[in-house]
């Protein structure tokens, strides 16, 4: 046996494996050789030895790897260099190979890194309790503007996102509104509302917030004592549905919101200004100190990271944003909605609902409902009978909601400064039964008359959303409108709606009301084919 073969079998055997598969000894080696499976995965294990064929080719190459062919050259007519009962093989030895590489080592597959765990991340959707408490800001009245300025004592931290339902490309623009966010004011927590975060968390790099759904008209408490500011997506009905998940508290956040759905009549910005927009409502009112504003160890703020992209994808320092978004006395302005509080009591005078006022951004309505039959329904006014009602229902609405259910029953437009409520009849029996504007501290009570009703119930809903089952002879519904201006002359409760401003005329009278008359509602607007 050749000095070069007796040190490859020696070698081998080391390994503790066998190139032939079989159990024989080596020539001049006492040790027997071991079956390959002892080294070769079970996946790669085949009892039938490898080298059945001419030189240089093999039966099954998947059993060793093409690297056997590194190691081993074979040589036909060699002269035999192992003996034993697998005399076919002996025929066609083998010789070492003049690279120094360890057999057994390329006979056995590389191993694999192992990993903790075999599932992909996941973000979690993390409760709103855990946030910081709200920020309320401040409401101050400008001499020459008619609108209130609204100044932040330090940036919001909390941002509810609401986004029209079963509308992909809003979820889309949700993503990316959402996404620049995070990116550029990382401190600030997003939160969604329930349908929302289970849809959409899994595709954003950072964790959401939500809360618990609640049954019926309630709302969680716990979204009210958390929220700082609110930016929807979507339509009037989309403001509605955000301003319903405060209908129990006494002050709603700011709301910013885009114009994405069919009217938008309450939408004051387009979704492409939404860096520019978020930027001014982030920085309004932002004092002199946010410009030193220090980390916890004491250092200055960090350079602001320049984008050549978009200078609104940029996270800047307030000292970068001031002079830039806002100007050292430009803030965002806020129309403030009067809302109405609404309460409902069964003929005794006791309450009917356990968690107090309902507040309504649009309107209250008393409706027969699928009845065929018209409804008696008393009015009172100051506690004063009015009239004996005889139509299909009532509506109640405030001045934002004089545009929606209450134009369409033939009642008048009110501009949403003017406080007011606005008492409209459903298709009244009674032509002479007309519409009323009424001072908005008048309270109104609708109670269903006795024993006059056929149909015995009629419907009451707050915003188009039903707040029980039926309202039954003798039961009131007890209607007043908001106070926003407290005694102490500062302004809270409404719907704090984030508008914007008049290009030249940022401190005039705004327009945008006007605009929205003639553009979106083409108020007057003639009939036929007009030219110019």
């Amino acid at each position: 046996m050749s000095e070069e073969a007796a040190m490859f079998c020696w070698r081998l055997n080391r390994a503790g494996t066998s190139y032939r598969g079989s159990t024989r000894a080596c020539h001049n080696d006492p040790r027997p050789c071991r079956p390959m499976s002892h080294v070769l995965p079970d996946e790669c294990h085949d009892p039938a030895p490898p080298l059945r064929n001419v030189a240089g080719s093999l039966d099954r190459p998947h059993a060793l790897g093409l690297a056997t062919f590194d190691i081993l050259d074979l040589h036909r007519h060699s002269a035999p260099t192992c003996q034993g009962e697998d005399a076919a093989y002996d025929a066609y030895p083998m010789k070492l190979a003049q690279h120094r590489v360890l057999p057994w080592r390329l006979l056995a597959k590389p191993p694999k890194a192992r990993l903790f765990s075999s599932t992909s991340a996941r973000l979690d959707i993390k409760h709103v309790r855990e946030l910081p408490p709200r920020l309320r800001p401040a409401y101050e009245q400008n001499p020459t503007n008619t609108l209130l300025s609204l100044q932040w004592p330090s940036p919001p931290r909390n941002i509810l996102i609401t986004k029209k339902k079963r509308t992909t490309y809003i979820s889309e623009s949700l993503l990316e509104f959402a996404t620049h966010i995070g990116s550029t004011y990382p401190s600030i927590n997003i939160i969604l509302e329930p349908d929302s975060a289970t849809e959409l968390h899994e595709q954003l790099p950072f964790p959401v917030y939500s809360y618990d759904k609640v049954s019926g008209f309630g709302t969680s408490h716990h979204l009210s004592d958390k929220t700082d500011l609110i930016c929807t997506l979507g339509g009037d009905g989309t403001l509605l549905r955000a301003s319903s998940l405060f209908s129990h508290a006494e002050s709603v956040p700011p709301v910013l919101s885009f114009a994405m759905g069919t009217i938008g009549f309450l939408g004051e910005w387009n979704f492409k200004e939404y860096k520019r927009a978020f930027r001014e409502v982030y920085m309004s009112g932002a004092p002199d100190t946010y410009s030193t504003l220090s980390d916890s160890l004491g250092a200055p703020p960090s350079p602001p990271i320049t984008s050549p992209d978009d200078p609104l994808d940029r996270p800047l320092s307030y000292a970068d944003i001031r002079g830039k978004a806002m100007g050292t006395n430009r803030t965002a302005r806020i129309l403030l909605r009067n809302r109405l509080k609404v309460g409902v009591f069964a003929p005794d005078g006791s309450r009917i609902a356990s968690h107090g006022d309902t507040y309504a951004l649009n309107e209250v309505t008393l409706h027969r409902g699928s009845s065929p039959h018209l409804k008696i329904i008393d009015v009172y006014i100051s506690n004063r009978f009015l009239t004996e009602a005889v139509a299909d229902g009532i509506i109640i609405s405030s001045p934002t909601g004089s545009t929606a259910y209450s134009l369409s029953s033939g009642g008048s437009i009110v501009h949403p400064l003017v406080p007011s409520l606005l008492l409209t009849p459903i298709c009244p029996r009674s032509l002479s039964f007309r519409p009323l504007v009424l001072p908005a501290e008048t309270p109104i009570t609708l109670r269903l008359g006795k024993d006059k009703n056929r149909g015995r119930e009629v419907e009451v809903s707050i915003d188009g959303q039903t707040i029980t089952e039926g309202m039954g002879e003798g039961m009131e519904v007890r209607v007043a409108g908001e106070e926003v201006k407290k005694e102490n002359g500062d302004w809270d409760g409404g719907v704090p709606s984030i508008v914007r401003g008049t290009v030249g005329m940022e401190d005039e009278a705004e327009d945008h009301w006007v605009g929205g008359l003639n553009a979106l509602l083409k108020f007057n607007h003639p009939f036929g084919d007009q030219h110019d």
